[in-house]
């Protein structure tokens, strides 16, 4: 059987576009592939000579995807994805109508772990496999079927199926503000540490953001003390060593457990601060249609 004559662009330049299109940038994707900036740029431009559409607009030493870009991204994304998968399945890696969803570490310890239990209930033929990471999509180094992160977080070529919402106000141990007079003001809340998490890119909401959002100012000089990720926070607020924001999602567990509470009244409501992603794999396990369905029921609460 001879093969079809279809004109495919050499490997060499569409495994760095893939690259640099999942992480819109190219000296993210030059740090994945073990390649230069330089050689990037070179067969991102080789591939847009040879198309001749420009797959990416280059302003002030940052790149972002054309629409044609980010169509092609998506179906080499996706190709690219489906021969992973499929030699993970070759290998014994990954079984055949195994699902694998990837979820941000505190969605997948304070709020999915306790639902799965309904979720295997009503889906008893699934393998589901929970993969958390404290990692944005495009940095994610396996394939996945279903993805959940906050929305504003790098995704990719990952496409999203649908968004949530998600309320975001301040928590604390109940001991830190023992002998204060509840519900707090916000600027009350300079009599103690502002916890934050810090990452780069800041993708997350941090307290200056959210007292903006509530219509307050931010107290002057407050006192921040930093983590590396969400977690930490929280739990450091949970340790009582001052006050974090929380989201809605992720701390109403440990509210109702009466490790947490919210000193403030205040909340920022936002509408669309969780996205849900299906995977670049084509010809995905069609029991993912089952998890989307599921997630959107529960995110819908």
């Amino acid at each position: 059987m001879n093969r079809p004559t279809h004109h495919l662009p050499p490997l060499s330049r569409l495994r760095p576009f893939e690259a640099a299109a999942r992480h819109e940038s190219f000296s993210m994707a030059a740090d994945e592939l073990g390649m230069t900036q330089t050689a990037i740029s070179k067969q991102v431009g080789l591939l847009e000579k040879e198309l001749g559409i420009p797959l990416f607009e280059r302003r002030n030493r940052a790149v972002f995807l054309t629409d044609a870009g980010r169509r092609l991204g998506r179906v080499v994304g996706g190709a690219l994805t489906d021969v992973a998968a499929e030699i993970a399945l070759l290998q014994g890696k990954r079984r055949s109508n195994e699902l694998v969803l990837h979820c941000q570490l505190c969605e997948a310890f304070y709020w999915l772990m306790p639902r799965l239990a309904g979720f295997h209930e009503q889906n008893p033929g699934v393998e589901l496999r929970v993969v958390s990471s404290l990692k944005p999509l495009t940095e994610t180094e396996e394939g996945f079927d279903v993805a959940i992160q906050t929305s504003g977080r790098a995704s990719g070529s990952a496409r999203l199926a649908f968004t949530a919402a998600d309320d975001i106000f301040p928590v604390c141990a109940p001991s830190l503000v023992s002998g204060h007079t509840l519900p707090m003001d916000p600027d009350d809340l300079a009599a103690f540490p502002l916890l934050s998490h810090s990452v780069s890119p800041q993708d997350w909401m941090e307290w200056r953001d959210w007292f903006k959002g509530i219509g307050a100012q931010q107290p002057k000089r407050p006192r921040v003390v930093s983590f590396d990720s969400y977690p930490v926070a929280l739990q450091a607020a949970v340790a009582g060593q001052g006050v974090a924001l929380g989201w809605r999602r992720t701390t109403e567990g440990v509210i109702a457990e009466g490790k947490l509470i919210r000193p403030c009244a205040q909340i920022l409501r936002r509408p669309t601060e969780i996205s849900v992603f299906r995977g670049g794999n084509r010809n995905h396990n069609p029991k993912t249609d089952h998890l989307i369905d599921w997630l959107k029921r529960e995110l819908a609460e």
